[in-house]
């Protein structure tokens, strides 16, 4: 086998084991498991990778091929994460969610159990093609923001959330464009700069927009800069945008990988039309890997 097929397949594998794991037992690490192996010193986030190998049938001791593919891959892809460094974020510090639905959205806190896994940041791949999912976890309970639709979570303001937007943020500037709302994290962090002007957002869903004016939009301390717009983003994207002259577009339209490609290399085709205008695009670095 050739080395890049070598890869291919220990990048298809790790993936096959993440996404078992993370679509049907995110919470099966037990914390009481996790504190026995820290009594001896085993680092959390070791105790974690630890307790999933054996858990995916990796027989790390004794098998050199299990162990192998353990050492590459396992220590660069589990972090322990912080809540303190999440609370201070001023989303979190200062937006509140009341426990509210309307139509077929609910707006409320989720909560991930202490050791549960979550997708954390973008998938980090390498020059030689190794693809390292970033899997995060806390040591204790932590609160997040969350709209279900028809009582499935389908928008959040997660650690993932906070990590993958931080470039579009930094980089936002003059007249913003955003194609999605969600929970209007873009929006907040963005109105927050003094370099940006304005931020406009088109978002389709009727029930998002109307949650997010009545109950988010008004403890924005910059809302003055906010306008919504009820649109569906493809067309804006091509009757509206160029007119616009917009200095500054982000597209966050999909929920994962999986539904984002076909909706990413759409977008992707309106940058043309305005030349001028600087794009960023979320999980791109993560879509890319796939493309």
């Amino acid at each position: 086998m050739k080395p890049n097929d070598k890869i291919a397949v220990d990048n298809q594998k790790i993936f096959a084991l993440l996404s078992n794991y993370l679509n049907n037992a995110p919470d099966y690490v037990e914390k009481d498991e996790i504190e026995e192996l820290v009594k001896y010193g085993v680092p959390y986030k070791q105790a974690v990778a630890m307790i999933l190998a054996a858990a995916f049938g990796l027989d790390i001791a004794d098998d050199q091929v299990d162990r192998e593919f353990y050492n590459r891959y396992f220590p660069k892809i589990f972090f322990q994460l912080d809540t303190a460094e999440y609370a201070e974020n001023s989303y979190y510090q200062n937006i509140k969610m009341p426990s509210v639905k309307i139509g077929k959205s609910e707006l409320k806190y989720e909560k991930y159990k202490p050791f549960e896994g979550f997708v954390c940041n973008d998938i980090v791949r390498t020059l030689d093609g190794r693809q390292y999912p970033q899997i995060g976890f806390f040591t204790e309970e932590f609160a997040y923001p969350a709209i279900l639709e028809n009582g499935r979570i389908w928008m959040t303001v997660t650690p993932n959330e906070v990590e993958t937007m931080k470039d579009a943020i930094k980089k936002a500037y003059g007249k913003v464009l955003a194609y999605g709302l969600g929970l209007g994290y873009y929006a907040y962090m963005v109105s927050e700069k003094d370099e940006v002007d304005s931020i406009t957002i088109v978002e389709k869903n009727r029930d998002i927009i109307q949650l997010f004016q009545t109950y988010l939009l008004p403890q924005f301390r910059q809302a003055n800069k906010v306008r919504i717009i009820e649109a569906d983003a493809f067309e804006y994207a091509k009757q509206v945008m160029p007119a616009e002259e917009y200095d500054f577009v982000f597209t966050d339209l999909w929920h994962d990988v999986s539904d984002g490609i076909g909706m990413y290399e759409e977008m992707k085709q309106y940058e043309r039309l305005c030349p001028k205008t600087e794009f960023s695009y979320w999980i791109e670095k993560s879509i890319l890997c796939y493309l």
